[in-house]
């Protein structure tokens, strides 16, 4: 009987453990639902007049530095402005008159509207299956592979153009798609039907927009905080000129920040603002000030402040502010000015938890925390499942049980009056000294309890008139989507009333989902149709062998420029196939003598062949100026009619004539030139003396080659004591020469072999 009980209560137990689950189910899955994203885009850069507009709202005002961005915010960059993001590892760039948008902002989208404008991406990492995509009046580009891509939106909005100086892309609309390789240029035109032109992108299409970008790129890549920070973490680039890392024997790799005043503390120097879904966010001011108030941890140690970073290996997930906030029924009396309610806090130390104020899942509670500091999963569970009860909205506050290592540190904490926390003026103006007792007494919460205004969502600079607003025309213009992003966001007005039932907690998304009007617009986007391939324009920019691309005509040697390479050849013929002469009539070498002129040399018949040298392949006359013959023969299909021989001497003067600006490599040291070339242009002796016997006018020339009118045949003849081989005898007034080795300087008489017997001759005269 006691067996049967006792099996009865464990069934009865497993069915309770069991129902608790399928309770749990939804409101677990709830909670994943409401967890925001894990990154946002920082706005890091600002020069001219650049205009910001929260998400659902509808006035404008002078944007802000290190203000977090995320769906539905606004930017527009009046003339002559510029701005910069940065997400993750991408950097965003904005040229003046640019209208942009987020119209979806998470862990693995990043849709961004263009209405008009340039915009210049720097992509770095992209992971599988992440949607990174660029909207603008006329089509949708699709950014496929890391890397550099620019894209200009048409004032009118009736083209794009897209240029990919590195990575991959395609474009859609209209029910076409164009794929855009690297370093190459689209001009897309047209919203019913889209065409698309593409051509080569080259170097001078380039101007000051993009030398800037690249100067900002070489700023990222150049920065030594990246070794001591997660590749993800937004914001390191701006810690090498303002601080300087060390290394603690406790924390490991440390930055201490070097261009703050004395007593300065984290967390002081800045304002707070409401962005959904996070809820209270710091904004602080220093030009620095973005990656070590949302990533990582504060500690105070001999006398200074350092921030100590999370691990390198994890992904950084971002925080609205990673502080614990101080406060209670008693807090505010005597503190704030004039009495009333005030608002406390101080910076997280390392290993210590931050339990968000918006609702969260398990899962995301412990990412944003092993990310950002060394502690363990268990530490941040523990202290999870003992601060935050998951019945739907109770949030418990009190987390007293905890020791907080900064809470004593000097000036760690900070208070404000609630109405300077909640209109977000400047902290340090407005801050309030507090005792060592006041602190002590102070409970320590989770979150700010205090309901935002509309103050909170426009920033201080909400009370600033805004310089700039982008022309109705832009700022309602419709872009082409292919991928459908959310809904807009609700305005602050929509959603005050819901925040007021519980200070300082954002609503969850079924919550805003509830005050969301019936009639609500929704994005100002066109949706992409189902798309196929098109064939694109492609323009003469193209390399040959591309797709659509001109065939590029050869280039003749003779047009090649003047100021070549002497001993590299045009090309690399084979031995067997001669060498082409294909050039016009206009372009051939102006180095024919006038007609009548008569040559100042004689060539023979035979020239030395040199060892090695391959017998079809001419080689150039690559020789010193001083050692360049003064006159070259005509080329054989265009020798003037033979004169009549004359007595007269030619000089041994002229000028040199011109030869092609490209000829084929001669590589030989000067001293093994051999003594004669034969009677191609680029191939003259230098002359020697002039005989005084006059040509025998029975030698007649022979005809010129058909097929190489500018060079020899035939292969130069053998070495000397080798047989030569037979060459063309040059034509004209040229006739040919006894075969000789070497020249000599004054021609001589040919001798008998038989000197035997003229000597014996010349005795029997003298007898």
């Amino acid at each position: 009987m006691l067996t049967k009980m006792k099996a009865l209560s464990c069934a009865c137990a497993t069915l309770c453990a069991a129902l608790m689950m399928i309770i749990a189910l939804p409101q677990r899955a709830a909670a994943d639902g409401d967890d925001p994203p894990g990154r946002v885009a920082r706005l890091s850069f600002l020069r001219g007049a650049v205009s910001f507009q929260p998400a659902g709202e509808s006035d404008w005002v002078p944007a802000a530095i290190n203000r977090p961005m995320t769906t539905g915010d606004k930017l527009w960059a009046d003339m002559d402005s510029r701005a910069e993001l940065h997400i993750g590892s991408a950097a965003i760039r904005l040229n003046g008159n640019t209208g942009f948008s987020f119209l979806n902002l998470d862990d693995r989208t990043v849709q961004i509207q263009l209405s008009a404008g340039t915009l210049n991406i720097r992509v770095r990492r992209l992971e599988r299956d992440e949607i990174f995509e660029v909207d603008s009046p006329n089509q949708a580009f699709s950014i496929l592979r890391p890397g550099e891509y620019r894209l200009e939106a048409s004032e009118d909005g009736t083209g794009t153009i897209v240029k990919v100086i590195d990575g991959k892309g395609e474009a859609t609309g209209a029910g076409r798609s164009y794929t855009i390789e690297s370093h190459e240029r689209a001009s897309l035109t047209g919203s019913d039907t889209l065409d698309a032109n593409i051509d080569r992108l080259e170097r001078s299409d380039r101007d000051d927009f993009d030398d800037w970008c690249e100067e900002r790129d070489h700023r990222d890549e150049r920065s030594r905080s990246a070794q001591y920070v997660s590749p993800q973490m937004v914001g390191y680039e701006d810690l090498d000129e303002n601080g300087e890392w060390r290394h603690d024997p406790e924390y490991g790799n440390v930055w201490v920040p070097t261009a703050v005043a004395v007593g300065w503390a984290p967390y002081h120097y800045g304002h707070w603002a409401w962005i959904a879904p996070w809820g209270w966010t710091w904004v602080d001011d220093a030009p620095w000030g973005y990656a070590p108030f949302h990533y990582g941890r504060w500690a105070y140690g001999r006398g200074a402040w350092f921030w100590v970073p999370g691990p390198v290996g994890e992904r950084a997930v971002y925080a609205p502010a990673l502080v614990a906030f101080v406060g209670g029924p008693s807090f505010g009396v005597g503190i704030a000015v004039g009495g009333g309610a005030a608002v406390g806090w101080f910076p997280l130390g390392p290993r210590e938890v931050f339990v968000p104020a918006y609702r969260v899942s398990p899962a995301y509670v412990n990412q944003v925390n092993v990310s950002n500091t060394n502690v363990s999963r268990t530490t941040v569970t523990n202290v999870y499942n003992t601060t935050v009860v998951s019945n739907n909205t109770t949030v418990v506050n009190n987390v007293n049980n905890v020791t907080y290592v900064n809470r004593t540190a000097p000036g760690a904490v900070t208070a404000v009056p609630s109405n300077t926390f909640t209109s977000s003026q400047p902290v340090a103006s407005a801050a309030v000294k507090l005792n060592p007792n006041q602190i002590a007494n102070a409970q320590v919460m989770t979150r700010a309890s205090v309901a935002p205004t509309q103050n909170s969502v426009m920033g201080p600079a909400g009370r600033t008139p805004v310089r700039a607003v982008p022309p109705a025309a832009v700022a309602n213009r419709t872009v082409v989507a292919k991928t459908a992003p959310p809904p807009p966001p609700v305005s602050f007005e929509r959603q005050q009333s819901a925040l007021a039932a519980h200070p300082g907690q954002p609503l969850a998304r079924n919550e805003v989902e509830n005050v969301r009007p019936a009639n609500a617009e929704r994005p100002l986007v066109r949706q992409a149709a189902p798309s196929q391939p098109g064939t694109p324009n492609r323009g003469g920019g193209q390399v040959a062998g591309t797709p659509g691309a001109p065939n590029r005509q050869p280039v003749n040697p003779a047009n090649a420029p003047a100021n070549a390479a002497p001993n590299r050849p045009v090309s690399s013929p084979s031995v067997s196939v001669p060498p082409r002469n294909d050039r016009p009539a206009s372009a051939q070498p102006d180095n024919r003598p006038a007609l009548g002129e008569a040559p100042n040399a004689r060539p023979s018949n035979a020239q030395p062949t040199r060892p090695g040298q391959p017998a079809a392949v001419e080689p150039s006359n690559n020789r010193p100026a001083n050692v360049q013959p003064s006159y070259r023969p005509p080329s054989p299909e265009n020798r003037p009619n033979p004169a009549p021989p004359s007595n007269a001497r030619p000089s041994i003067n002229n000028e040199q004539p011109n030869r092609p600006a490209t000829e084929p490599s001669n590589n030989r040291p000067a001293n093994v030139q051999p003594s004669y070339r034969p009677s191609s242009p680029e191939n003259q002796p230098n002359p020697a003396p002039p005989s005084n016997a006059r040509p025998s006018p029975n030698v007649q020339p022979r005809s010129a080659p058909s097929e190489q009118p500018n060079r020899p045949a035939t292969p130069p003849p053998a070495q000397e004591n080798r047989t030569a081989a037979p060459r063309p005898e040059p034509s004209g007034n040229v006739h040919a020469a006894p075969q000789n080795n070497a020249r000599p300087s004054n021609p001589t008489p040919t001798r008998s072999n038989n000197n035997s017997s003229d000597k014996k001759k010349e005795n029997e005269k003298k007898n």
